[in-house]
């Protein structure tokens, strides 16, 4: 006859499976996959440009950030926000390539999207690229100044189109 206090081993692996198990689904819900983070620091005042993404690689030879799936980017020095499929910091050059289903806003409203971007840091510059026969799409958003539903000036008048024979 076993003592009390002495369970048999079938009975403490049922017992293991029954605490283990509810602990492990619980945390996988409470704590789900963490998205990488990468913030990088730019030359004149330090301002933060921070990149969030699915998987992230850094290599410490060239100084590239590679960043893949849901890429997010945020800079609020210039007031840019990006997303993106993946997106390379290119921490020497200064510069940014973003690629797959890109879109670029800043404050204001101004917008691109685009398939393939290159921002370039230090001249606060984008080049978009589109997709094999399709075209970039950007937004600006113009000050229009208006008085009472009106504009102040009208628009000037162009040149009546010339028909050639």
């Amino acid at each position: 006859m076993m003592p009390p206090f002495q369970l048999p081993k079938s009975q403490i692996r049922r017992y293991a499976l029954a605490l283990v198990l509810p602990a492990t689904l619980l945390g996988a819900v409470v704590f789900p996959p963490q998205v990488q983070t990468v913030t990088a620091q730019t030359a004149a005042g330090n301002r933060p440009l921070t990149i969030r993404s699915d998987v992230q690689e850094y290599n410490a030879k060239s100084q590239v950030v590679t960043a893949r799936g849901n890429v997010q980017m945020l800079y609020p020095a210039r007031q840019i926000q990006a997303t993106a499929t993946q997106a390379q910091y290119f921490s020497k050059e200064r510069r940014i390539d973003f690629s797959g289903n890109v879109y670029i806003l800043q404050q204001g409203g101004n917008s691109i999207r685009a398939e393939k971007v290159t921002y370039l840091i230090d001249e606060g510059r984008f080049v978009a690229l589109p997709e094999s026969n399709r075209q970039v799409e950007s937004i600006y958003m113009v000050q229009d100044s208006e008085l009472g539903g009106q504009s102040a000036r009208p628009a000037p008048k162009t040149a009546p189109l010339k028909r050639s024979n």
